[in-house]
This record gives structure tokens, C-alpha cells and sequence, in this order.
């Protein structure tokens, strides 16, 4: 049994009348009734009863029909789900993200992407770059943003989503506050709120480079936190100051305020996915998180 021999027997049913079916069909007529008759031999039933004036659906026939028909629609369903897919329309994506790409990116990327993509079901996990590698090399993520590490580890591919200075984050009754902009040596000796080196070798050592003294000397760490939310809300608390993405001063908090710096390092955020395999509703997003940014992020 063919799809194409259940769309014959759809329309002849229909029209109940086979040169008619045939041209609705496009068809000749004796084609059709040949695809009808083989039809009928391997269901082993007659669908139609045939006189010299008319025809009728028999009994099997009848009931046959309303099958025929939800699995043409159910043919034609499958066929659109495949091409949405393929379009990066539908299916499920799980995408890893730094906790500074919520502070402007995605509240802006996310809005686009449920108007473009309605049926694109996203799963959202906040890790650390680091945690992002090991998932993405695991496939326990299609998609992260990330502050990627130089060099890249093999087998990932990256998008430059971002790239922004870093500034200064401090208490708002900090002297350093005073100063419109703020120098490495400003910052020599002060106490520093920043993330363990191991969740982000590169921006940790783009941090510490930055606040390296004359002497080589590295800035004091006396607290410790993963999540850029936790280290501001450390430094507004009073427990040092740190050196986050611009970015991040649309988070207000009380007692909380930034600087620029002199001469600032910069810090990309970027998409990274594995470099094999073919995955259109990633590539729908990237284009969506790319474009974000080409209009002003």
C-alpha cells in the first residue's frame, strides 16, 4: 500500500465517480482504476461497488475512508515537522550561559527569538565557560556562551556574540569612587573579589594582567565567587572590588557603583558548539544572538 494509492482512493471516493477523481488527480482514468483495484487486492476487500450507472463506497470502504484521510494528514504533518526542523523552526536546544550574558543579551535575544522561532523549545542552564567546555564536549549542551579560553580546545567552533571593556566594580563609599577613571595603579593593593582561576583561565588572567604591579606582583584575592551576581553583591557588601564586563552596570545594586578603567581590556562573549554535526535550530539562535548585537548591543 502506497500514499499515493490512499490519495487515489481519497478523491474517488470524494467524487464517486472515477473520471472525475481522475481529473481532479491530473491522471487518466484507466490509471486510477488500476491503482484502485491493486489497492483493493492487498487490503483483500472491495472499497467500491461498481455498477453501470453509479458507484458506492462499501461498507470497508466507508470506514476505510476516515483512515485513508488521517494518515494522508499525518503523512503531510510529518513532512512539515521535517522542514520546519530542518529550518531550525522546531525541536528542543539547550544552551549554557555565563551569568553576564543575562545582564543585556538574552533579555534582548530572547524577545526576537520566541517572535521568529514561537515553537523552539530553548532550555536555558547557567554554568560557568569552563563547565560550558566540558558540557559541550559531553553533548550535555547543543549551545554556550561563553568567555572563551585562548586557544580554543579543539573540536568546538565559536561566534564572536560581544566584545566589551571591563570596568570597575566597587563600594559606592569606596574612595576609589571619586575618580572619574581608574588606572592599574589605582588598583595596586586593593582587596579583589574574583571567580576560582580554574572557571575562567582567560578572564581571570585578562583581570589579573591587567592589575599586575611594577613589581610583578598579583592583586590580593580575599574572596572567592563563581557567579558575576555574587562577586557584585560581595563588592557592594564591602568585601573588595573586582574588574567585570561592562555589561554588567545593568544590574543595579545598593551601595554598588563602577569606573571605567584607563586604557581597558577588553573580554569577548562568544557562542561556541561542537564542530561536528549539523544542528539548524542552533544555527537559527547564533544568527538571532549575532544579530543582537549588530543592532547596538
Amino acid at each position: 500500500m502506497e500514499l499515493r494509492q490512499l490519495r487515489y482512493f481519497v478523491a474517488a471516493a470524494e467524487e464517486l465517480h472515477f473520471t472525475r477523481a481522475a481529473a481532479r488527480l491530473g491522471i487518466a482514468q484507466p490509471a486510477l482504476s488500476q491503482q484502485i483495484r491493486r489497492l483493493e487486492a492487498a487490503l483483500d476487500v472491495e472499497l467500491f461497488s461498481r455498477t453501470r450507472r453509479r458507484v458506492t463506497l462499501t461498507p470497508a470502504g466507508r470506514a476505510f475512508l476516515a483512515e485513508a484521510r488521517g494518515t494522508l494528514e499525518q503523512a503531510r504533518r510529518a513532512a512539515r515537522i521535517a522542514r520546519r526542523t530542518a529550518a531550525g523552526e522546531l525541536g528542543p536546544l539547550t544552551i549554557g550561559f555565563v551569568g553576564s550574558a543575562t545582564d543585556a543579551l538574552l533579555p534582548r535575544a530572547l524577545p526576537t527569538l520566541r517572535a521568529r522561532h514561537p515553537e523552539l523549545k530553548l532550555v536555558l542552564r547557567e554554568l560557568t565557560s569552563s563547565e560550558q567546555i566540558d558540557a559541550l564536549s559531553r553533548g550535555g549542551i547543543d549551545l554556550g556562551l561563553l568567555r572563551p579560553p585562548s586557544p580554543l580546545p579543539p573540536g568546538l567552533r565559536t561566534r564572536l556574540v560581544a566584545r566589551e571593556p571591563l570596568v570597575c566594580a566597587l563600594p559606592a563609599d569606596h574612595p576609589l569612587a571619586r575618580h572619574e577613571r581608574l588606572t592599574p595603579t589605582d588598583l595596586h593593593g586593593q582587596p579583589f573579589v574574583l571567580f576560582p582561576r580554574q572557571e575562567g583561565p582567560w578572564l581571570y588572567d585578562l583581570i589579573t594582567g591587567y592589575c599586575r604591579g611594577a613589581d610583578g606582583t598579583l592583586p590580593t584575592v580575599v574572596q572567592e565567587a563563581v557567579m558575576m551576581q555574587t562577586i557584585t553583591a560581595l563588592v557592594a557588601a564591602g568585601t573588595g572590588i573586582s574588574l567585570v564586563p561592562a555589561s554588567q552596570q545593568a544590574i543595579s545594586r545598593e551601595g554598588l557603583t563602577y569606573r571605567p578603567l584607563a586604557d581597558p581590556p577588553l573580554t569577548d562573549l562568544s557562542a561556541a558548539w561542537p564542530s561536528t554535526g549539523h544542528n539548524p535550530a542552533r544555527d537559527a539562535v547564533v544568527n538571532v544572538l549575532t544579530g543582537t548585537v549588530n543592532r547596538g548591543l
